[in-house]
């Protein structure tokens, strides 16, 4: 079975209220679940390079009428690349993404960066390709490379979730 976005979520623990930010937010299937889960007072900042895939989301969002979505265009890989404030986010989300990024390492300063004092950061990554499915097998993640690289950066694995036959789930926090 593949990586079920609601079910991950679910084993996560979303909060009504919550400050969430997505790193490559991608299509947005992510970004729309935790937006109805946070509800009105919540906010999710969906991040990515790919202005197109943002503007589809932000559409989509504008159909919808759901207002806690909020778009940046930008690289999570440069220095300040979330260009969110420090502290300022209850959550970081990075799915299916760690694979797509040169600096790695990069990326997990800027979560720790955003993220308040009990902050939580959900990566949920690829463990093996199947039958043409996820990144070419030079681009994996192992597990145990992600592990590494998080908590090199300063923060500190809390748990792992169930995300799926192919894929892995690690929770850190701040």
């Amino acid at each position: 079975m593949f990586s079920n976005p609601e079910k991950n979520l679910i084993q996560f623990g979303i909060s009504v209220g919550m400050q969430i930010a997505d790193f490559g937010s991608g299509n947005g299937y992510y970004a729309f679940l935790l937006a109805r889960k946070v509800g009105e007072t919540g906010r999710v900042y969906c991040i990515d390079v790919q202005s197109d895939m943002l503007q589809k989301i932000a559409k989509e969002a504008e159909t919808e009428n759901i207002q806690n979505i909020e778009i940046i265009t930008s690289d999570i890989e440069k220095e300040k690349g979330s260009t969110l404030t420090k502290d300022s986010v209850d959550v970081v989300l990075i799915a299916n993404t760690l694979f797509q990024n040169d600096d790695k390492h990069a990326v997990a300063k800027e979560a720790l960066r955003i993220l308040r004092v009990k902050g939580r950061v959900l990566v949920i990554e690829w463990a093996d390709s199947f039958a043409g499915m996820g990144p070419h097998k030079d681009h994996l993640v192992k597990k145990e490379d992600a592990l590494k690289i998080f908590t090199d950066a300063g923060l500190v694995l809390d748990h792992e979730i169930d995300a799926g036959e192919h894929h892995y789930g690690l929770v850190f926090r701040k």
